[in-house]
């Protein structure tokens, strides 16, 4: 596989504390070895909402460490990735158009939905990333941005939808291995069986046609990535496999990986 049929990801990308999860990061380090080493990553993470769209510091910027009451060495962690100029430039010809431009907030670091799982799929902090805001959470707007994303891959470009399949705090377990509650599950097995299918209006119209919709996801900026994930995979009339499944403290983890049909 040559680096123009790089896939799409949606990961589940946890919390800091993720790094002490044995199993969640082996299935990370696990996954990035099995796809091809990229030129460069765009990530989109549920922690990053701002219009009009922006994309992150090309000049260099600290981690957002966007957190609290966490452990002191949840906030040492580094993730010296270089910057990607050049991406910020192919993204605003892509996304720009007559009175509306793409901002460069050359103040905004990696946030912990694009460093976590990061330091875990790439240690070496050696490839360019950029951090592309979402400017809204409707999901066919994020789809249709997505698909305005998609040529970046034919230049290597892995683009990486970064959330949470499910995303309640209130509903979080204290065990990391409890087990989660029937609305957690309920939904998780919904997202399998649609994404499966490939069904995209049911996905567009989640709040309507999946159970619990409203418990997994009371607001839904955890789940909009993944819109931007499949309009980036779309042209190639893609399917989808689930990379990472099961829960963490209740919340389903389960992450899909999008290639050419």
């Amino acid at each position: 596989m040559t680096t123009d049929q790089l896939p799409v990801l949606f990961l589940s990308h946890g919390a800091p504390p993720l790094a002490d999860d044995a199993e969640w990061t082996a299935q990370l380090a696990e996954w990035s070895g099995q796809i091809p080493r990229p030129e460069c990553i765009l990530m989109v993470s549920a922690h990053w909402e701002s219009a009009p769209i922006a994309v992150s510091s090309t000049t260099g910027a600290p981690l957002v460490y966007d957190f609290w009451g966490f452990p002191s060495k949840y906030y040492d962690v580094r993730y010296d990735a270089p910057a990607a100029p050049e991406l910020a430039d192919d993204v605003s010809k892509l996304l720009a158009s007559p009175g509306r431009s793409v901002l460069r907030d050359q103040q905004r670091g990696l946030d912990h939905g694009a460093y976590v799982p990061l330091v875990e799929m790439y240690p070496d902090a050696d490839i360019p990333v950029l951090q592309l805001s979402m400017p809204t959470l409707e999901p066919t707007e994020l789809y249709e941005l997505g698909r305005k994303l998609a040529p970046l891959r034919d230049s290597g470009t892995l683009i990486v939808g970064s959330g949470f399949t499910t995303h309640n705090l209130s509903m979080m377990q204290q065990d990391s291995a409890a087990e989660p509650s029937p609305a957690m599950t309920e939904f998780d097995q919904w997202a399998a069986e649609t994404m499966e299918r490939g069904d995209l209006d049911a996905l567009l119209d989640f709040g309507s046609t999946a159970p619990a919709a409203q418990l997994a996801h009371p607001r839904t900026e955890h789940w909009a990535p993944l819109y931007v994930a499949l309009g980036a995979a779309a042209s190639d009339g893609t399917h989808s496999h689930t990379a990472i499944d099961g829960f963490w403290h209740g919340l389903s983890k389960r992450s899909w990986q999008l290639d050419a049909a």
